[in-house]
């Protein structure tokens, strides 16, 4: 499933409808005791209230075709039931008056969704641009609600579905689930089916009361706190930038590029695959072994440091839930000197171990612990997106999971997916970074990536002779 920009999805022309939870009264909301997760409450952080477009450079979420004609009062029944459903959705923060932020909630049953239709706009490119412009206004973190929806009805018997949220709602395993889910959905309301209730469908209010309680634990002492240290270095050292010293200032605002290309084909990485097998190495140590390859050819360091964003759904609970469950550990990889692929994916190995005991250790209070300035601006993710439920269904209906286009003139993010055509890559770097070192990094990488079948796989242990059983015996 490609990561992209809005821009970049064709949508076909038709009638557009934009859907908008309401609250059936506005004495619904109730004051929720329980914490905001530590990565929401730092977020909020960062926000401007008076921001005119709040959803700007942060909003997340996925777009695809309905395999079903719309039917308009079917449609705003499911979205309803999908709110029931989640609580994540019917979560909002307060201020406080001190300058912080409270939950409040609102329980199942209390949200209707309203419909607008947006009259004379059916070209499928003036949509697209609509819908981002709206996205942009009316998405915040501090407003509900922090979810829109979109439909684009056809001439044929589907309909393009756009879901658009607040990243406090939504991370991107949420992204990438919610398609059957709501394909599901709609399927019972419309043939009168089983809406299907789970003990999966966990709050992330409840797990944001757990992931708070774990991060009051962390002390300057603590394993975690240390493998940041070690990353971080001295305290008040800048996080670690891709392309340091190569990205021109320019004037003005400048949106970031993005990239998105095929590293290696399904031929080519099921080549890679059978040598892993043999060698007995996961695909995403390999990845970042080739990340830590391609840094030193082409910037000429041994050491690379990123960071990588990891689920932390931490049991069955949670496992179909929409929400953010996300933390971020510090992956710090140093290559022995002259080190090919082999030594490289050792060397990988060891570091994602040291990184696993970060996993369950808030970022931000780690961070904070020992002096950290800022906050991460490298970072680097991988999927298979094969574990995900009826993945060739979903690329059937043309699902892709969205982000915002962002402005930054720092931040490098790297997304790979191990997909059913492939292994293929989206970036997204600031405006002043040379586009020629961008193609070269992800050149070297592939070519990592590939270096993995030329490796001499270990010769198997010679068999032992058959001996007497009773010398065998001891």
């Amino acid at each position: 499933m490609e990561y992209t920009h809005l821009s970049d999805f064709r949508i076909r022309s038709g009638d557009l409808s934009i859907w908008t939870p309401e609250l059936i009264s506005p004495d619904s909301w109730h004051d929720d005791e329980r914490p905001l997760a530590s990565v929401h409450a730092q977020y909020l952080g960062f926000l401007d209230p008076d921001d005119p477009q709040p959803g700007r450079g942060r909003w997340i979420g996925t777009i695809f075709e309905m395999d079903a004609p719309l039917d308009e009062r079917a449609w705003a029944r499911t979205l309803e039931l999908w709110h029931d459903r989640h609580e994540g959705f019917r979560t909002t923060v307060a201020p406080t008056g001190d300058g912080d932020y409270h939950r409040i909630t609102t329980a199942p049953g209390t949200v209707r969704i309203a419909s607008a239709p947006v009259a004379d706009l059916t070209d499928g490119d003036q949509i697209n641009e609509f819908l981002c412009d709206v996205l942009e206004l009316r998405l915040s973190a501090l407003v509900w609600p922090h979810l829109l929806v979109a439909t684009v009805a056809h001439d044929t018997d589907d309909f393009t579905v756009l879901i658009g949220a607040d990243h406090s709602v939504l991370d991107a395993y949420s992204q990438a689930v919610l398609i059957l889910e709501l394909r599901t959905l709609y399927t019972a309301v419309t043939t009168g089916g089983e809406i299907r209730d789970s003990s999966t469908f966990g709050s992330p209010a409840d797990f944001a009361a757990i992931e708070r309680a774990a991060a009051e634990e962390l002390t300057p002492d603590s394993p975690a706190v240390a493998v940041w240290r070690d990353f971080l270095g001295a305290p008040g050292s800048p996080m670690p930038r891709f392309g340091a010293g190569m990205v021109a200032e320019l004037d003005g605002e400048h949106a970031q590029p993005s990239v998105s290309r095929t590293l290696l084909t399904i031929a080519e990485l099921e080549e890679v695959e059978a040598r892993l097998d043999q060698l007995k190495h996961r695909l995403s140590v390999t990845v970042f072994a080739a990340l830590a390859v391609a840094w030193r050819e082409v910037f000429g360091q041994d050491r690379f440091r990123t960071v990588m964003p990891i689920a932390t759904r931490p049991d069955l609970t949670w496992l179909e839930s929409m929400g953010w469950f996300v933390n971020v550990v510090p992956v710090d990889i140093t290559l022995p000197s002259g080190a090919d692929m082999a030594a490289a994916l050792t060397a990988t190995r060891a570091s994602l171990k040291r990184a696993h005991i970060c996993n369950d250790a808030s970022w931000g209070r780690s961070l904070a612990m020992v002096g950290a300035m800022e906050g991460p601006t490298f970072g680097a993710s991988f999927l298979d997106i094969r574990m995900l439920p009826d993945y060739e269904l979903v690329a059937d209906l043309r699902g892709r999971t969205l982000r915002a286009v962002s402005y930054s003139t720092e931040e490098v993010y790297f997304w790979v997916v191990r997909g059913p055509e492939g292994l293929y890559v989206s970036t997204r770097y600031p405006a002043g970074l040379p586009a020629e070192v961008m193609d070269r990094y992800l050149t070297e990488f592939a070519r990592a990536m590939y270096a993995v079948t030329t490796i001499a796989v270990p010769a198997a242990a010679a068999p032992v002779a058959d001996v007497p059983a009773a010398l065998s015996a001891s």
